[in-house]
């Protein structure tokens, strides 16, 4: 919630008779968007000294004696971590966690550093690993979003070394990743939650590119988070948490209709499709939990997300056209629940992916006969009058009806 929005929404409250105009400025005084920006600048600061000090301590690394390089990072660290709890007890929260993360970071450094000075050798992303889980674990610690934020990019540096360097994936990355999301369901954070799913998103796609597993296999794991956020008894978490799931799909649907033409990737190769049998078990499986989830949370008809995921890669004609009808019915249906249930963020993404399958579609359908100025100019109507149209329908319920900002 911000002090716009409150701003924009008060005089419809107030017209309803809920709160006086005296009481939306006491709320809009609650959230001042410039002490929230001022309160940023702490972490950004510990950002940017951090990498000032790294960056300083590599420039001069090498004229640096070997027990002096230890001593320094270890004082950094201690230091650092020390003034940050200093800090805290003092009241000033913000400036204390950016002082934790530069200890961290400190770690971290010295981890890389120490390792160039003692020649040691490195047969995996162990170590960046270990600064992954003490980054988890100090967020734990201090309940801090901020530190969760920077594991998580620690992890996926992790992964990025390990498969750069060693051509493996790191289970040991990813196992991290899934820890860090349930901090941020403990925390209650569905922002953290989202990023977590997205990252679980590009985990699963690496894990699939590594390896010799078929890319179908990516999406298994991410419904598994799926089937797991039907089982939350916050929808909010729960939608969080199936967001890489449905994204993913989404995206490889609307790859499969621009793209299923050509022979080479949908019908000759071996690096798509896995045994039909196994993969088509595993997702009947997830969404025999998913419905049976979704019904004990009296929210059956979600189940209709499953059809964005239904592998009609299998069949052997009419790929294409499935998988348009599958966009569009998937978005429609998120639309329509989005009206039904009152719920803005629903209808927003409704909207979004409905004009995204209307362009898949479109591109698919005229692409190849089309003159091309003509393509972008009627695609650009089209596009226009659809979002102007939609637009119009969503401001208007959203006038008329008080719950459309649930969660």
């Amino acid at each position: 919630m911000s002090r716009k929005w409150i701003e924009r929404e008060g005089p419809r409250w107030v017209e309803a008779g809920i709160v006086t105009p005296e009481q939306v400025r006491s709320i809009a005084g609650l959230y001042d968007d410039k002490s929230r920006a001022v309160a940023l600048l702490p972490l950004l600061g510990g950002i940017l000294l951090g990498a000032g000090i790294l960056s300083f301590i590599a420039a001069n690394w090498a004229s640096i004696p070997a027990l002096a390089r230890l001593v320094m990072i270890i004082a950094a660290m201690l230091g650092f971590y020390g003034a940050g709890e200093r800090v805290l007890r003092q009241g000033h929260d913000r400036t204390g966690i950016a002082l934790i993360g530069l200890g961290w970071v400190c770690f971290g450094g010295g981890i890389i550093l120490l390792g160039q000075t003692f020649h040691l050798m490195s047969y995996g992303a162990g170590s960046l690993i270990l600064w992954g889980a003490a980054g988890l674990a100090l967020a734990y610690v201090y309940a801090s979003r901020y530190l969760l934020l920077l594991a998580l990019a620690a992890c996926h540096i992790a992964q990025a070394y390990s498969l750069g360097e060693f051509e493996t994936f790191s289970y040991a990355a990813a196992l991290l990743i899934v820890a860090a999301g349930w901090l941020a369901y403990k925390r209650g954070d569905a922002p953290l939650l989202l990023l977590v799913s997205l990252s679980a998103a590009a985990q699963s796609l690496l894990w699939v590119a590594s390896g010799e597993l078929r890319f179908l296999w990516m999406l298994v794991p991410l419904f598994v988070l799926y089937a797991a956020g039907d089982w939350l008894s916050d929808r909010e978490l729960g939608i969080a948490l199936q967001s890489g799931a449905l994204v993913s799909a989404f995206l490889f649907a609307a790859w499969a209709v621009l793209l299923a033409g050509d022979t080479w990737l949908f019908r000759n190769s071996e690096w798509l499709r896995p045994e039909p049998w196994p993969y088509i078990a595993a997702l009947a499986a997830l969404l025999a939990v998913s419905v049976w989830g979704k019904y004990r949370q009296g929210r059956t008809a979600e189940a209709a997300d499953w059809v964005i995921a239904v592998p009609f890669v299998y069949l052997p004609t009419g790929m294409e056209v499935l998988y348009m009808i599958a966009l569009f019915v998937f978005s429609l249906q998120l639309l329509w629940r989005g009206y039904a249930e009152e719920w803005r963020a629903k209808i927003n993404w409704g909207t979004v992916l409905f004009l995204l399958s209307t362009l898949v579609a479109y591109g698919k359908l005229t692409w190849d006969f089309m003159d091309k100025s003509l393509f972008f100019i009627l695609g650009g109507v089209l596009m226009l009058t659809l979002g102007w149209y939609l637009n119009r329908k969503r401001s208007q319920f959203l006038k008329d009806h008080k719950g459309g900002d649930r969660p």
